[in-house]
């Protein structure tokens, strides 16, 4: 069903043929859309296998999966904002656990989910794997979040 234009809202990057594409961590790309359904609880999930940032300490490139999942309240985050945003992080330098915090606090500052969680699958490194895990939630999902953590291990 066709959509009336006053319906969309503004979004500077989703259909520009002109991408620019971020090599600096750039936070200021996220874009968001109002959710047509606030009023039911549903979960998206975005899965960013091409993910890569710097280490902090040797400069080399880290490889990782990864995964979002959130609970929207009344704003969505616009996907192609999110590519770039999480391709903004090439040539960014921090910690596997630092850069799924930073991802996870400036999802929620941009749209004040009810849940969201951040999981990074990297690359192993010196034959040790890192799977950080972050995420938040608000008053409703504090025993769902809790879960989700310990639900994050991976078996031994």
């Amino acid at each position: 069903m066709p959509r009336n234009n006053d319906e969309m809202p503004e979004l500077s990057l989703l259909g520009n043929q002109a991408t620019h594409y971020p090599d600096q961590y750039a936070p200021e790309v996220l874009e968001t859309f109002p959710n047509k359904h606030p009023e039911n609880e549903y979960l998206v999930t975005f899965h960013c296998p091409e993910f890569t940032s710097l280490c902090p300490k040797t400069g080399q490139p880290d490889f990782a999966k990864i995964i979002i999942s959130y609970i929207p309240r009344e704003r969505m985050v616009e996907s192609k904002s999110l590519k770039l945003y999480l391709f903004s992080f090439r040539n960014h330098g921090d910690f596997h656990e630092d850069c799924v915090n930073i991802i996870m606090k400036d999802l929620v500052k941009l749209m004040d989910p009810r849940y969201l969680e951040v999981k990074g699958v990297f690359t192993p490194r010196g034959g040790i794997a890192i799977h950080p895990f972050a995420n938040y939630a608000d008053e409703q999902h504090r025993d769902m979040a809790r879960e989700r953590m310990l639900a994050s291990f991976p078996e031994s």
